[in-house]
């Protein structure tokens, strides 16, 4: 009963910090403004694709994240800076172009941003090495794989959101969603240098 219990002890304190760092039900509005035009089996085929995408790279950083970062000399916070400048990149796209002009050059939206960095972000990656320290692979794996139910679980189901704003109310909040996006990178790029700097 005592090993159960730490058992399950240790998967909700590895589970909470990963779902915090992936905040998902805050990537909602941005999926939204990404996928803003899709047809319903495009954005399924694109939920399964970021989520791949997303659970890839976490398994790869799961077993080998401190050796990559440590052979690439690579730190948390340049993988925030980095994270930043594409999501601005993309944002920037998102408010310039028209949702078809967007559609036609950025098809692959599933891997970059959605999956790579908004929900595998470098605080979820960072979060992923020290819940590998902390609780051990199996329990790492198994939170891992909890927090991409409920990432998939929240995508899929948000086309409730869209059925209740209506297309216009969409249309409006996907344009104030990517300001969010620029701010969010903006966000990351500062936080990345402040660390840099201390």
């Amino acid at each position: 009963m005592n090993i159960a219990w730490k058992i399950l002890n240790d998967l909700i304190m590895a589970f909470i910090p990963l779902f915090v760092a992936i905040d998902v039900p805050g990537l909602v509005p941005l999926f939204i403004s990404l996928t803003d035009g899709m047809t319903l089996k495009a954005k399924r085929r694109l939920i399964i694709e970021a989520t791949m995408t997303a659970g890839a790279v976490a398994l790869v950083f799961l077993i080998l994240g401190k050796v990559i970062f440590k052979f690439l000399g690579i730190t948390e916070n340049d993988f925030r800076i980095g994270g930043g400048i594409v999501l601005i990149v993309l944002a920037v796209t998102d408010l310039l172009f028209s949702n078809d002009d967007r559609k036609n050059t950025n098809t692959s939206v599933g891997i970059v941003p959605i999956g790579i960095p908004l929900i595998m972000g470098p605080g979820a990656l960072t979060a992923i090495i020290i819940i590998v320290d902390a609780y051990g692979y199996w329990i790492s794996m198994v939170s891992l794989l909890l927090n991409l139910i409920i990432v998939w679980l929240i995508f899929r189901n948000s086309d409730i959101v869209i059925r209740v704003m209506g297309e216009g109310g969409t249309k409006a909040f996907a344009k104030v969603a990517a300001l969010f996006m620029v701010a969010i990178a903006v966000m990351m790029i500062r936080v990345g240098i402040q660390n840099i700097l201390k």
